[in-house]
Formats: C-alpha cells, structure tokens, sequence
C-alpha cells in the first residue's frame, strides 16, 4: 500500500524481449519520472498501462521495478482507448486541429472506442484504489484518464485526488464539438478530483468555462496552474558529456564553419507545425538572399505515433519540404537543411550548445519544454522564436520573439530579426529566459502539487 500514487499511461521504464528471451529494461525521462523521485519509492506506486509485448511479457513473468504497478490490459482495449479515443479525438479537440468538414465523425464506432477508453479508465481506477493506504494522495495524468478521478472517487471516497492536464485545454466553442454526453462525462470525470492542475492560466481558465456551460461550474474542485520548468542542474551537466562533445563537432562538420544556426527539435506531431516552420526558413531565403551561405536550420524532426496514418503523411511531408528547400537553394559546399529524424538526446543537447535562434512555432502547446531547455544549454546565447499559443509563451514572451504559427512571412521575419539580434543582446535575453524556464523545476513542480492537495 502507499500512501503516493501516480497514474499515467506510460510509466518510468519499458521493456523489450531479446533475442534470447531475456527482458531489457529501459528507464525514461521527462518531468514526470524526475518530479516522482523527491518522493521516497517506499511510500509511491507507479501505475502505469503496459505498452508493448515486452512490457506485457514482464507482467506475465512477474518482472518490475520497485513501486511500479504495470497494467496488463488487453491490447484490443488498449489500442482504443489510447489511439482510438485520447490521441484520435481528445488530443485533436485540445489542440483545435480537426479539418471540420471532415472530421470527426462521432458514430457507432466513436461509442464503440469510447467504451473501450472507459474500461481502460476503469482499470487504472481500480488498480488505484487497491494500491492506496487509507487517505493517499492519487495524481492522475493528462487526457488519457480524463475519468479516472471520478471514477476513483466512488471507489474510494477517503482519498485526496488530483489530476493534471499536460496539453492544451479547448476553449468551449471547441470543446462542444464533442458530443453532449461525452462532453458533460468527461467534465465530470475530471471534477471527481479535488484538485486539478494545467501548465498555464489560459488552460485552467478554459477548462472552468467549459464546466461553467456544460455542467454549471466546477464546484468543489480547486483548480491550480503549475508551469512545469526545465531541470537545470541535469541538463547543464548532461549536456557536457563526451558523447554530447562528439556529437557537437559532428553537427559543427555538417553546419560548415562560419555559418548561423536555426534549430528546431520535435517530434512530427501535427500541432508542432514543422512544415510551415520549414516554409518560413525558405521564405527567409527568398526575401534575404544575404544569408545564402551563411545559415542552416537544424532540424530534428523525431517520428511520432507512426501507427496513425495522419502522422506518418505528415512526418514524410516534412522530409519532403526539406528537399524541395536544400534542392532549390543547396550548393556543392552548402546545405541548407540539416535533416535529423532519428532521435539522439545527446544530439539535441548539442543542438542547443550550438544554435544562434531557436524556432519553436506551434500550432497550440501545454507548454513545450524545448523553448525552455535551449536558454539553459546555450553556449553563446540563442534568440527564441517563439509562438504565441504554446504554454510556454506566458512565462518566457517578453524576451521571445512572437510569432503567429500560421504566418509563414511573419515566422520568416522573425528568423530575419533572430539573426540579426546583436550577441550582447541575445546573451542578456537568454539570461532572463533560462531564469524563467527553471522557476519549477520537475522535482519542485510534483511536490508543490502535492502540498496543495494534502492541504
């Protein structure tokens, strides 16, 4: 039993079968695995959802680390509940980024996937309420347990839950595409907890003007903002390790001496808006010929959720972008996109030890941590191209450049404004933008949710 609990769909280590049976375990990273550690492992559990063959293999033998409970459940349900309905819809609706005319279209199937995405909550709220001591703290995350905390709280009434969103929260006028039933379950599922938490003020306060139409308010949930910051201590002292070295004089080789950088590192998620990014490099080019020779963007587009169609076309549209770019402008000494697709973590720390501007232009964010490691890492000072609807907008736009992500020439201006910013200058806003970006580091982020929820 525990007395701290954590639920989300992928926990901190994975699996993988070898070719002589055996199980590899493979640890991750991220806020969440970095906040949990301030917590003693002999008072948490992990509950987490097993997401592969080899995680699945490591529940039937047995095998798991300690304060970690994996879900076996049943694949089906699984693919569902998690491609079916959270990143086939919910993650959609938050982002704002259906094409209307033809999606979505909530049918027999949507019911059918939405009865799996309930089984699934069901099981983590299960499990929950087996692993908890009398009056534990449950932090429950993002969109893909939107009902867990609900469903938890019939189970056990005696604990204090919370529940925080990572994306976006949509505003009513988008939320309501959902169907009523859904909409009004889903708000209801969330306002089971006693506290919830977004990453900015924007996403709470639309959250509470959804429940304000839907279901007339949030009552007696409180409702936090926790803006999570970049682990400064890690990623300084990561960043200057060998293989990082090694891999900064190779990306230095490519870029070619003397020339300016422009970096992006994402995964091809639709909301990253990547392509336009690549759009608004060669609109650069085209209007300012100067800088022909003399600049490359560096761009680590790392694949992301390749099961869904959508995403696979548009991970091959950004290499596709990025060739009719190096193809129209290239030279046999010069290439103006450096395309990266395998994803290198010491790579992308290089990346921000080198980069002169940093393009960070999505569609709609949480947060986007990328805007707030670069100012940490930089070497030199890296001017932030930033857009306004990314979370991390509210915390680090007075020393960013704004752009809106739908502007391709604006987005290309600001690169021209990026490039031009004197060292001094860049230097001082990186200054205040690392400052900012590591107000709540991870470790502090978890604990001050956790202090408010005992409160």
């Amino acid at each position: 039993m525990a007395s701290v609990l954590v639920a989300s769909n992928r926990g901190p280590v994975s699996y993988a079968v070898g070719e002589d049976g055996t199980l590899d375990a493979r640890r991750g990273g991220g806020g969440l695995v970095s906040g949990l550690s301030a917590v003693s492992s002999e008072d948490s559990v992990w509950v987490c959802a097993a997401l592969g063959d080899g995680d699945r293999e490591a529940v039937r033998r047995g095998i798991g680390e300690p304060g970690v409970r994996m879900l076996d459940i049943d694949p089906d349900v699984h693919a569902d509940a998690y491609n079916g309905i959270a990143n086939s819809v919910l993650w959609f609706v938050h982002h704002m980024l259906y094409q209307t005319p033809l999606e979505p279209v909530f049918d027999a199937e949507f019911r059918r996937r939405w009865a799996a995405y309930e089984t699934y909550n069901r099981a983590f709220a299960r499990a929950l309420a087996d692993e908890a001591d009398d009056g534990a703290c449950v932090l429950v995350q993002d969109y893909h347990l939107a009902l867990v905390p609900g469903m938890l709280r019939e189970l056990r009434p005696d604990l204090r839950i919370g529940h925080f969103s990572h994306t976006p929260w949509a505003p009513p006028e988008y939320f309501r595409m959902l169907p009523d039933d859904i909409a009004r379950q889903l708000l209801r599922g969330m306002l089971g907890a006693d506290r919830l938490g977004f990453l900015t003020r924007r996403w709470a306060d639309a959250f509470a003007a959804c429940c304000a139409a839907e279901v007339g308010g949030t009552g007696d949930t409180r409702l936090g903002v926790y803006g999570l910051g970049a682990d400064a201590d890690f990623l300084r002292e990561r960043s200057r390790r060998p293989d990082v070295e090694e891999r900064l004089a190779a990306l230095r080789e490519q870029v070619g001496p003397g020339r300016r950088v422009i970096l992006r590192v994402d995964r091809t998620e639709l909301s990253k808006n990547i392509v336009r990014g690549m759009h608004a490099y060669r609109t650069l080019l085209e209007e300012h010929p100067e800088w022909h020779g003399r600049v490359v963007h560096v761009a680590f587009a790392y694949p992301s959720r390749q099961d869904l169609a959508v995403y696979r076309e548009y991970t091959e549209e950004v290499g596709r972008v990025a060739a009719v770019v190096n193809a129209r402008y290239g030279t046999d000494d010069w290439t103006p996109v450096v395309l990266h697709v395998k994803d290198d973590f010491a790579r992308s720390l290089a990346a921000y030890r080198l980069a002169d501007v940093a393009l960070v232009n999505p569609i709609r964010d949480g947060m986007n941590l990328v805007a707030k490691e670069v100012p940490v890492v930089s070497d030199e000072g890296c001017a932030l191209v930033l857009s306004r609807e990314a979370g991390a907008h509210e915390e680090l736009g007075e020393d960013a450049i704004t752009v809106n992500p739908y502007d391709v020439t604006g987005t290309a201006h600001a690169l021209h404004e990026a490039l031009t910013m004197g060292g001094p200058e860049r230097a001082e806003r990186t200054k205040r933008l690392a400052a900012a970006a590591t107000a709540l580091p991870p470790q502090q982020w978890f604990l001050t949710q956790l202090e408010a929820l005992r409160a």
